[in-house]
């Protein structure tokens, strides 16, 4: 039985990859439900989502649940599949894999691969900005006795003039009195907008949304052997099997696919 610092058995590598698979399942459906706001919600129930998804603590100690199924989770299918590899080295010359196994599951490294690039990719150019970088705060457009004026939305419900010598911002979204330096608002980053413009973009806008969508297809076929072949690894196989099947393929098809049309939607409707 092969050895390993973090797993010590093939049993221990497929109990950590169902479930760290199955609350990765979980992360899916509640990140879907946030970013379906950006089709059926307005950039201030978005930007408050994210507000809330980045300060609340429990859901901060989730978040750092999920970075560690995810590491974990590549990290398992990798040993998985390496150690599978050296029990049979040498492939049987009449074998028919088509015959025997879904293309899913003979793929599930691969598949497993392009969506951790995706995740990285999607990390960096939005996970980071939330957390690292001066983003732009929502703004809004107020007329008052026919003139226009552009003003901060804060997180108490109120308004503060842009480009207002009186007030400036500090530490990313702190909204100071300049006059007795005091902090008296703070702002929300502006995530909608950041989203938006990254799929509309004039150069890369499209590229990005077709990345997206094949990576949401990819997920797809990973889904499809991996959240059935997780209840397997866990030993449930009883009278409702049948019933987590048909779950998983639903699963596997309505996840990936509202994922995917978000940037759709975003690109093509400007």
């Amino acid at each position: 039985m092969a050895k390993s610092a973090l797993l010590k058995s093939s049993l221990a590598k497929k109990y950590w990859m169902a479930l760290t698979g199955l609350f990765l399942c979980l992360f899916l459906a509640g990140h879907l439900a946030g970013n379906l706001q950006l089709i059926f919600g307005d950039a201030l129930q978005f930007n408050k989502y994210a507000l809330f998804m980045t300060t609340n603590p429990a859901v901060k100690l989730l978040s750092y649940l999920t970075y560690i199924s995810i590491i974990f989770h590549a990290i398992d299918g990798i040993m998985l599949a390496i150690q599978n590899k050296k029990a049979r080295p040498v492939a049987y010359a009449m074998n028919n894999p088509s015959g025997n196994s879904s293309f899913a599951s003979r793929n599930m490294a691969v598949l497993g691969t392009v969506i951790l690039v995706f995740i990285a990719t999607h990390m960096v150019n939005f996970w980071a900005k939330m957390h690292f970088s001066q983003m732009p705060l929502q703004k809004t457009t107020i007329e008052f006795q026919g003139m226009k004026n552009d003003f901060y939305i804060t997180t108490d419900g109120g308004y503060v003039p842009v480009n207002d010598p009186a007030y400036v911002i500090k530490n990313k979204t702190e909204i100071y009195d300049a006059n007795v330096n005091l902090k008296i608002k703070d702002a929300y980053k502006d995530l909608h907008k950041i989203t938006f413009d990254f799929f509309r973009d004039a150069k890369w806008g499209l590229p990005f949304t077709i990345f997206y969508v094949l990576s949401m297809i990819v997920l797809a076929f990973h889904l499809l052997h991996g959240f059935q072949s997780a209840f397997q690894s866990l030993g449930i196989n009883n009278k409702f099997t049948p019933a987590i099947k048909l779950f998983g393929k639903l699963f596997a098809i309505i996840v990936p696919l509202l994922f995917a049309i978000i940037p759709l939607y975003i690109h093509f409707t400007k």
